[in-house]
């Protein structure tokens, strides 16, 4: 008796808990799936311990028991136990099929996001290379202004080296700038490649481990629901 009412508790704790992670609800979302899947999934062992209890404990109470019992099927917790292990374990099973999905999906719109950024970066960078090479047309061709500028302490580092390198070598200064353009466009560069493999390594280790997860608790639940039940069904026919 203790198990069988151990085995309940742990069953309506963990659905209780099952349903609070639905909340709020947003099926659209595949944000909210693959997050809602993954603590499913995650904490599915809960109830498979329960309905354990609840059968192994009908088995201990059977085999002690002299007596032969046949009881009503509704109010049979066997029944109870092996009809939500069989509906848990189609559950598990579809959230399995369905999860690459909503992580493929999901990947593709960060990858995008990351990509769209990247751009933005490297065309603000080619910007502010268009604007300081105007500038420096401008001050090549005004040398007063080019002292001044360089004389008054309010520019910042990186742009007073560049005037005081157009002072001394005119000629070298768009080599300078075209050399600071392909280290920024290198940088965004590499950073695009580390979010783009990190992105891909999250997707895989969660699509693999949820799935492999999903399929080892569906086959589970459904075994032990299906045996369940033709036992029950078999013993009433009887």
């Amino acid at each position: 008796m203790s198990l069988k009412l151990v085995g309940i508790v742990t069953i309506l704790a963990s659905l209780l808990d099952f349903a609070v992670l639905l909340l709020p609800i947003d099926l659209l979302d595949r944000q909210w799936q693959i997050g809602v899947t993954t603590q499913l999934v995650d904490r599915g062992i809960v109830p498979l311990v329960g309905v354990t209890l609840i059968l192994t404990g009908e088995w201990i109470e059977s085999y002690v028991s002299t007596a032969p019992r046949r009881r009503n099927l509704l109010t049979d917790s066997r029944f109870w136990a092996s009809l939500l292990s069989t509906i848990l374990g189609i559950v598990f099973l579809l959230l399995a099929v369905f999860h690459p999905g909503n992580v493929i999906s999901v990947r593709g719109d960060t990858l995008q996001k990351i990509n769209d950024e990247a751009s933005q970066r490297t065309a603000q960078v080619e910007n502010r290379f268009n604007q300081q090479r105007n500038e420096i047309e401008v001050l090549t061709n005004n040398q007063d202004q080019l002292q001044q500028a360089i004389e008054s302490g309010r520019l910042p580092q990186e742009q007073l080296v560049i005037l005081q390198q157009l002072q001394r070598d005119p000629e070298g200064v768009n080599q300078l700038l075209e050399q600071r353009l392909g280290a920024d466009k290198a940088q965004i560069g590499a950073g695009l490649q580390e979010a783009q493999k990190r992105v891909n390594l999250e997707a895989w280790e969660s699509g693999i481990r949820v799935v492999i997860s999903g399929l080892m608790l569906g086959i589970g639940f459904s075994a032990i629901g299906w045996i369940g039940l033709r036992r029950l069904l078999a013993l009433r026919s009887t």
